[in-house]
């Protein structure tokens, strides 16, 4: 068992999308079988489409998102719940004044990111 502060975990710029970085608030070393990330994507970032080998269980902090998932497209806000399953395609955009925020709990299996655009 452990306890930190996520002002204490240095935020990553993800670079394969815009105005976004990430945090590993429990990495594959610490969680036995999950990680957990936190991303913040500032008004107007995101992410582009792509796919990812391992499923994804997200938790929206606080901010608004256009989420697309597969052909389908959902607006994202603080206390939404998302799961994206493995290889599905999915993508954000931020909208809004503040920066969308979200917890993502992956299992620690090997993934690849694809970037479809």
């Amino acid at each position: 068992m452990f306890i930190k502060h996520s002002d204490d975990i240095p935020a990553e710029t993800v670079t394969a999308a815009r105005g976004t970085t990430k945090q590993v608030l429990i990495s594959p070393q610490e969680g036995p079988h999950f990680a957990m990330r936190k991303f913040v994507m500032q008004p107007g970032g995101g992410m582009p489409k792509h796919t990812n080998e391992v499923e994804h269980e997200q938790y929206v902090l606080r901010g608004r998102a256009r989420v697309g998932l597969g052909d389908e497209e959902f607006e994202a806000s603080a206390g939404d719940v998302i799961f994206i399953p493995a290889g599905a395609v999915h993508w954000y955009e931020a909208i809004g004044d503040e920066p969308y925020e979200f917890l993502c709990i992956v299992p620690n299996l090997p993934d690849k990111t694809r970037i479809l655009e």
